[in-house]
């Protein structure tokens, strides 16, 4: 890099021995596990969930719906609340909401308080992520950033594939509120190893000095100032076309995936596809694991080739576009191979998704990072919520009372994904070229991988 050239990327002042930021990784990703254990729990206790609290599939979904609006809207304060208190103290809080949330989940017997517990499991979730993203930023290298982030959106998907089996066992075998129990207290011993192991940073310093916000007990006047400042930074945040193109990256690349996942997967395979239950698992399961080879490879390219980061978003996205077309338009049932193809371009959604983090990391100084990585978060599941809803409204729609949803009504159901997408990617080329024109109006380049490609 030309030593005119400034940066405006994270610096940190010394790298941290490796063995201490692999230990506080490993305990802070062990939250990220559980999160998305809990996150997932309903998915595989759906039957039983409507069996309990004698519900139907829609009302059923919105247990779905409310657990992700909460965590899309909760990513911007908690974003805030990061760069304020840092991940340590972010990570207790989300692991003890999303512990209660499921002890009030296996005593509940009634709908309202059903809900309240995901609400609860989504304002923990919601804390997680970035906590462990911030942890990245100030326990490793920026040269090691893309893969360890990669590694932790990645590893993090454990928490569904171990959690399944287990607990569909043990609800089957211990029954509902022993089953979510155990879940609670599976929780509370990973607050406890948090509390252990994890520190915000190598530096001694307070993560208020490191943020530049004054410390909890500082003078009114000071506090008042500190929040003057916090606001400042969340708007510089935004304010940054880097920023906003990790948000709509995150945006474009991580619905469909996510979608496919969480909730129309197994229907569209079972019920449109005429595939097992078995069959439909093992696809859904196939499509993890194929995440977990992705998501390091993908980083992997992000490093070797950090000019063109969205040129591979877009590929992401277009190949799943495309796979999605073919399948969509097939006459009759898909092949299984074909299906099998679907489920591993899918599988690139997530590791993609994680980009959009790599821009708030490069684009943003250390002392914005919580608050830019909360923006880009929003993106990929207020997509989510669209898709899910707009999917179930066209199954609604196209599918008499009583009946099990066609094929056909599933193809326009999914049909529309196309929407997101070009709204998607003409704003990732949009910002993508803000960006650029950003870098070359005041000659710099983020510290590590940038300009935007």
């Amino acid at each position: 890099m030309p030593p005119s050239l400034t940066t405006v990327g994270p610096t940190l002042p010394v790298e941290p021995a490796r063995r201490s930021a692999l230990l506080v990784w490993g305990v802070a990703l062990s939250a990220y596990v559980a999160a998305v254990f809990h996150r997932s729990s309903l998915g595989v206790a759906g039957v039983a969930a409507a069996d309990r609290f004698h519900i139907d599939p829609a009302v059923l979904a919105t247990f779905s719906v409310a657990q992700l609006a909460v965590y899309a809207v909760m990513q911007i304060p908690v974003g805030v609340l990061l760069d304020r208190f840092g991940s340590r103290r972010l990570l207790l809080a989300g692991g003890a909401l999303m512990a209660a949330g499921q002890l009030v989940f296996a005593l509940a017997t009634d709908v309202r308080l059903a809900v309240l517990a995901r609400i609860l499991v989504g304002l923990g979730d919601a804390m997680t992520f970035i906590s462990v993203l911030r942890v990245v930023t100030f326990w490793f290298p920026g040269r090691r950033n893309p893969l360890m982030v990669q590694l932790t959106g990645t590893l993090g998907q454990l928490g569904a594939v171990l959690g399944a089996v287990p607990l569909v066992a043990l609800l089957h075998h211990a029954g509902w509120t022993p089953t979510f129990l155990a879940a609670a207290a599976l929780g509370a011993t990973v607050l406890t190893m948090v509390l252990a192991a994890v520190r915000d940073t190598p530096d001694p310093l307070p993560v208020a000095a490191t943020a530049g916000v004054p410390a909890a007990d500082a003078p009114a006047a000071e506090v008042a100032t500190g929040l003057d400042r916090v606001r400042r930074q969340l708007t510089a945040a935004w304010s940054h076309p880097g920023t906003r193109l990790g948000l709509w990256t995150h945006f474009v690349t991580q619905f469909s995936g996510t979608v496919f996942a969480l909730l129309w997967g197994f229907p569209f395979l079972v019920q449109g596809q005429g595939l097992a239950p078995t069959a439909a698992a093992a696809l859904l399961t196939l499509m993890t694991v194929a995440a977990l080879v992705l998501g390091p490879l993908i980083a992997h390219l992000c490093a070797r080739h950090p000019f063109h980061r969205s040129v591979l978003v877009l590929t992401v996205t277009a190949t799943s576009a495309l796979v999605w077309a073919v399948v969509l338009s097939w006459p009759g049932r898909a092949p299984t191979p074909l299906l099998v193809v679907l489920v591993l371009v899918l599988a690139a959604n997530g590791p993609g998704s994680v980009i959009g983090f790599d821009y708030a990391r490069t684009f943003n100084p250390v002392s914005r990072i919580g608050s830019a990585t909360g923006i880009v978060n929003v993106g990929g599941f207020v997509a989510s919520i669209l898709l899910i809803l707009g999917v179930g409204l066209v199954l609604d729609l196209g599918t008499p009372a009583g009946r099990t949803p066609s094929l056909d009504t599933f193809r326009w159901a999914f049909a529309a994904q196309y929407l997101l997408w070009a709204v998607g990617a003409v704003q990732v080329v949009r910002y993508r070229n803000a960006a650029r024109r950003r870098l070359a109006a005041a000659a710099t380049r983020p510290a590590v991988l940038a300009p935007v490609g």
